[in-house]
């Protein structure tokens, strides 16, 4: 299978079109344009011209990332920056991108997500059902210590 070969001005295009769609990072444009045969040069020609008209932007990709993942998946802020990490963001934009989650909203919804997974954990003994429950928040990329203070306050009610 054969790549095609596409100009400067036509991968820009491309590129414009791409990032016009959705918020990207410029991981998954350059992996993009690596399918575009162009050179090294190129490619950060592409990215240098497409962050100079405001297409591409790291930090406000990384804010409607952690917002989005949020509210709509349910993820916790240790999940959120792993993703970031893998998609080659700057520590500075995962931290403006977490700012993004109200504190508040993050605790109701933990809340929400230990008394929903612990109800259905019923007919386990106290310690299974509490261990599950932590179990599978923490591996929603919330953070143990949060997640063991709140399960402390609901199976002490």
């Amino acid at each position: 299978m054969s790549k095609e070969v596409y100009t400067i001005t036509q991968a820009l295009d491309k590129c414009m079109k791409y990032c016009s769609y959705q918020e990207r990072c410029q991981k998954e444009v350059r992996d993009k344009l690596t399918t575009f045969n162009l050179t090294y040069e190129q490619i950060e020609h592409v990215i240098s011209e497409l962050i100079v008209q405001n297409f591409l932007n790291e930090e406000r990709f990384a804010e409607t990332f952690a917002r989005g993942k949020f509210r709509i998946k349910g993820w916790g802020k240790k999940k959120i920056t792993l993703a970031l990490k893998q998609k080659e963001i700057s520590e500075y934009c995962i931290r403006k991108g977490l700012i993004q989650i109200e504190e508040k909203d993050y605790l109701a919804y933990l809340s929400k997500l230990i008394e929903k997974t612990y109800l259905k954990n019923k007919g386990l003994s106290e310690f299974q059902r509490t261990a599950k429950t932590a179990q599978y928040i923490i591996g929603r990329g919330y953070e143990p210590s949060m997640v063991w203070d709140e399960l402390k306050n609901y199976t002490n009610d």
